[in-house]
């Protein structure tokens, strides 16, 4: 039978999300955790990578095992405390965690005050001077719609056969020194949310034009190379 997970992971420690030589990617821990449970090696496949240090409050997984059991408590009685399968239920047979996925959820964590706290570290951005926000607001709305994203894209080895991806909305939120920037997109590039939120942290301090964002849209501003830290990135949700 077809499982569907539903994983969250502090990903400060880990190497990703996807399996890599040499093992440290939350993949790799829940193969080995199904491996346990099981005997042999189950394949985990997953909604989309994310890179090291990077948080999930949601991602996605499937898997096919053979067996019955209460899935939920023994992963998680198998899995390092820095991740944890929230939810487990049957899914059906042509069901797949990346393939049949609709849209992405990401939000991005800025620590906008003087003095970042403690319990602060690597969960999100210090940003310690002034950010306008409404100028960020005004940036965000360029970056709603269909475009051609290729300027906000890193290259993972391989280019991208197409870059062109919808972003549903970018909604920001600001609340005492924390400020949260939303992404609903169909889909995302390479470092695409880090990148985008570079440009609109750029913009809140002023050091680029609110009209730069459709600059890079245009191509004619070249590639945008100031993206934010992995730290203050969770994949919030995988929509189906």
């Amino acid at each position: 039978m077809r499982l569907r997970l539903t994983i969250a992971y502090d990903g400060s420690g880990f190497r990703g999300w996807q399996s890599q030589a040499g093992g440290g990617a939350a993949q790799d821990h829940l193969e080995a955790a199904f491996k346990r449970l099981c005997g042999e090696r189950v394949v985990v496949h997953g909604a989309g990578r994310t890179d090291a240090g990077v948080h999930a409050l949601g991602q996605c997984a499937h898997v096919d095992v053979t067996r019955k059991m209460d899935w939920r408590k023994a992963l998680n009685g198998n899995l390092p405390r820095e991740i944890r399968v929230m939810r487990c239920v049957r899914a059906r047979e042509d069901f797949h965690a990346r393939f049949s996925a609709k849209g992405k959820i990401y939000t991005y964590r800025i620590w906008n005050g003087e003095v970042l706290p403690p319990l602060e570290l690597r969960r999100a951005w210090h940003v310690a001077g002034p950010l306008d926000v409404e100028a960020m607001r005004a940036g965000a709305r360029a970056l709603e719609g269909r475009h051609d994203f290729q300027m906000f894209g890193a290259n993972r080895g391989k280019g991208e056969k197409d870059t062109t991806r919808t972003i549903y909305s970018v909604l920001i939120r600001k609340k005492g020194p924390v400020i949260t920037v939303r992404f609903h997109g169909d889909g995302f590039l390479y470092k695409m949310v880090r990148l985008m939120t570079g440009a609109l942290v750029k913009t809140g301090q002023g050091r680029a034009p609110v009209e730069s964002i459709a600059t890079y849209l245009e191509g004619s501003a070249g590639k945008c190379t100031y993206a934010a830290p992995a730290e203050g990135l969770y994949l919030t949700r995988v929509i189906y």
